[in-house]
């Protein structure tokens, strides 16, 4: 669970897919777990994970391409 501290620059449905698969495997925490504690069906964690478009997904981004927003996630601080 301690690697090294690596930030992910979101920009399409693919790199947030990404940045989480590389968050949750580092956690150790599988699919199945993380959607039991977040309350959303495991295919929908799967569907992230592999860069699935969603409408919410491609709202947010081009959200933050209109208002000239770049993000990125790093890992939080516990």
């Amino acid at each position: 669970m301690n690697s090294p501290k690596q930030s992910f620059r979101v920009y399409s449905a693919q790199s947030l897919g990404i940045a989480i698969r590389h968050y949750r495997t580092a956690a150790a925490v599988s699919q199945t777990e993380l959607a039991k504690r977040t309350g959303i069906p495991r295919n929908y964690v799967n569907a992230l994970e592999t860069g699935h478009d969603t409408e919410y997904i491609n709202r947010l981004l081009a959200v933050l391409r209109e208002l000239g927003v770049n993000m990125t996630l790093d890992r939080a601080d516990t």
